[in-house]
């Protein structure tokens, strides 16, 4: 003999509340660095790294693609005397850092809606003030000098999005001055970076595809992150932790893109995330669902 238990529709209201109340914590808000994962990178690659010594590397190096080789050249390892972080050719350490670094690349296109339109030459346009600009494919982005005129705060944050290439000159630089906040500049590159032979160059390169940086070439308070192509690297100085400033806020599912001002107010642009309302229409539908098929049964 046998009898069943149905669940009633007030335990299920209940059950259907603590299904909710679980999607929402999931997608609330949570404030991170825009580069996640990635922070650690000095070199990240999306294919191969390759490497003609000697390049002298701040911070870890690593590849990851899905199905790829995974292949680093130039580089022993785990440990090469090169690099002071880890060598990772693949693995779940760089796969995380370019699932953040996907995510980085969408949060900071979303700051094309409040980007202030520039000329594709940078040296020409400097001294440029702390903000969000967005610069035309050309040639070479920058023949000469650009200077980022801070103000003194540590709020300090430049965002440069990249339409397409960010090529630059061989012998060409970007420096700083009165700006205490020095990890805040990003380059969103649409496509690929080329860094010249003798650039000195300042900030992260985040780019969809690949980055090239060619003999000599330095970046001292930055990084190279390539997100689906080869970082090619031809005795270089790359050095990160520079990468405060703009981070990403996530509730309810739509991602928030802040950047600080330097009087103490932000920049903001919005990345609606498709993924949580997945999450709530499973609160919803499940428990609809259950009330009509879920039961205990016991033996007696």
């Amino acid at each position: 003999m046998s009898k069943y238990w149905h669940l009633s529709a007030g335990k299920m209201k209940v059950f259907s509340l603590g299904l909710l109340i679980l999607s929402v914590l999931a997608v609330n808000a949570h404030a991170q660095s825009i580069l996640g994962n990635a922070s650690s990178f000095a070199v990240l690659g999306g294919s191969t790294v390759t490497n003609v010594p000697t390049s002298t590397i701040t911070g870890n190096v690593g590849v990851w693609s899905s199905g790829g080789a995974n292949a680093i050249t130039g580089f022993t390892s785990p440990s090469d005397s090169q690099v002071t972080g880890t060598v990772y050719p693949g693995g779940a350490v760089p796969m995380a850092a370019q699932g953040s670094l996907t995510t980085a690349l969408t949060d900071l296109g979303a700051l094309s809606s409040v980007g202030t339109l520039i000329g594709s030459n940078l040296s020409l346009d400097g001294p440029l003030a702390p903000g969000v600009y967005s610069v035309a494919a050309a040639t070479s982005n920058l023949t000469g000098t650009l200077t980022l005129a801070g103000t003194g705060s540590a709020n300090d944050t430049w965002v440069f999005l990249m339409s397409s290439t960010l090529i630059t000159s061989s012998g060409s630089k970007v420096v700083t001055t009165d700006a205490p906040g020095t990890g805040n500049v990003f380059w969103d590159v649409g496509s690929s970076a080329t860094i010249a032979s003798g650039t000195t160059f300042y900030g992260n390169i985040l780019a969809s595809t690949s980055i090239s940086m060619v003999t000599g070439a330095t970046d001292l308070c930055g990084s190279a992150l390539a997100s689906t192509g080869a970082v090619t690297l031809q005795m270089n100085k790359i050095s990160t932790g520079c990468n405060g400033g703009v981070s990403a806020t996530t509730s309810g599912g739509v991602t928030t893109v802040t950047v600080p001002t330097p009087s103490g107010g932000t920049i903001t642009a919005t990345v609606p995330e498709g993924g949580s309302t997945l999450l709530y229409l499973c609160a919803f539908l499940l428990p609809l669902g259950a009330m009509r098929t879920f039961r205990f049964r016991r033996s007696i």
